[in-house]
């Protein structure tokens, strides 16, 4: 199959050529039928399988089939929960609309709000958003939803995980109840296909992958090693094997940052990027990480979704997430569009049970291989640790719930682990 022979206009598939594409993805074909009919849309899709052009290709397409009026109302809103995701779609939305007279824009946190405020006010057709920014210009009657025509819900089950789901709600009664809603996802719990539910209307469901399985591609492993001796193991890897970009995980911002310090100090270039770091930090260390001049980025779950790094080969997991879910997220980013990658994953003790929850998710034992001299402690306790360090006797964790009393249990349970970025 061709992009061709999915309906698209003549102007989309020159976009497309220039870009070097020629077949769609099996999400891309399966989703653009049934948006380009105007029909609602619940999709499940592994990341790195192309679902952005999945939903940005079609709702361009009708856009431009549309009346353009003068003063550019937002008649297509994407809302997403991170900065990084939401300028890796509008940089793909400016580059699908280049032959078509379509005008769009991005607005998140963490920067200043005035020129994002006066390109709203010369018009825009497509706007891509983070919640928090998006609701502060609404309340300051910046920007209107009124003429939104094309409602879409991307990495909602991240949405509920960061305890969005209020925000989502308040956004959903600023928009015309009559519109198309779009929602994709890496993966579809049962609460999002809940959530799901109160938003899409009679919605067609397309699934490229099975639900919560990995990449075939990636080369998966686990490095059991005592606690006090991971990062020890790390820096040894990266700097014997001379990986030159590996994305790194932690479960926390501190962690991020002190890892990020003991590479430098071991003569590794490296960069943190989670929730506390600016948005012109956040830019220039994804940048350096991208051209080589960053061998290493150590992250938190915040750049486990839109990172679109080609051909990444390495991510490591510093610490496992307890969120099963995530661990499928993380190592998304490398595997991306069929290139082969690795992901490694170094788990202490008290993050046995993390394990077994993650092989129980995507179904198969993840190799385990001990390297001499770093062997994990016998004598270790295998009870797990809340994020915030302190003990925990269930591995799901707790807490007090953040959310609305409306939101899922997924939301209700994760959110003793969560701490929301406000300034998305």
């Amino acid at each position: 199959m061709s992009f061709n022979s999915l309906g698209l206009s003549d102007a989309l598939l020159k976009a497309i050529n220039k870009k070097g594409y020629d077949t769609p993805s099996p999400i891309q074909q399966k989703a653009i039928p049934p948006i380009l009919e105007g029909k609602d849309v619940l999709a499940s899709a592994q990341t790195g399988t192309g679902k952005t052009a999945g939903f940005t290709l079609p709702l361009l397409q009708i856009l431009s089939e549309g009346t353009t009026k003068r003063h550019r109302p937002v008649r297509a809103l994407i809302l997403t929960p991170t900065r990084e995701l939401a300028a890796q779609i509008f940089e793909n939305v400016k580059e699908y609309s280049e032959f078509l007279d379509i005008k769009s824009a991005v607005i998140f946190g963490g920067v200043n709000q005035k020129p994002q405020a006066a390109t709203l006010k010369r018009g825009v057709d497509v706007l891509v958003a983070t919640p928090g920014r998006l609701l502060d210009l609404c309340n300051q009657n910046i920007l209107s939803l009124a003429s939104v025509e094309i409602f879409v819900l991307d990495e909602a089950d991240r949405m509920l995980d960061m305890g969005f789901v209020r925000d989502i709600e308040r956004i959903i009664k600023l928009i015309p109840k009559k519109r198309q809603n779009l929602m994709f996802s890496a993966t579809f719990s049962k609460d999002i296909k809940k959530l799901a539910n109160g938003i899409l209307t009679y919605p067609v469901s397309v699934e490229a992958t099975p639900e919560n399985t990995t990449v075939e591609v990636i080369q998966q492993k686990v490095y059991r090693v005592a606690k006090a001796k991971k990062t020890e193991l790390i820096i040894k890897l990266i700097s014997e094997g001379n990986w030159q970009q590996v994305l790194v995980f932690t479960r926390t911002k501190h962690g991020a940052n002190n890892l990020t310090k003991k590479m430098i100090s071991s003569g590794i270039t490296a960069a943190a990027i989670h929730g506390n770091k600016s948005q012109g930090a956040r830019t220039k260390a994804l940048e350096g990480f991208k051209n080589g001049s960053i061998r290493v980025m150590v992250a938190t779950d915040i750049a486990a979704r839109g990172l679109d790094i080609p051909l990444l080969p390495h991510v490591i997991n510093f610490e496992i997430p307890n969120i099963s879910e995530d661990y499928v997220h993380r190592i998304g980013r490398t595997g991306r569009a069929g290139a082969s990658g690795e992901a490694l994953s170094l788990v202490s003790a008290d993050e046995t049970s993390f394990l077994t929850d993650i092989q129980k998710l995507i179904g198969m034992k993840i190799p385990i291989e001990i390297v001499e001299g770093f062997e994990p402690d016998p004598n270790a306790s295998t009870e797990p640790i809340k994020q915030g360090g302190a003990r925990n006797r269930s591995p799901r964790g707790g807490g007090s719930n953040r959310s609305s009393k409306s939101s899922t249990k997924s939301s209700s349970s994760n959110s003793g682990r969560r701490t929301r970025d406000r300034r998305n």
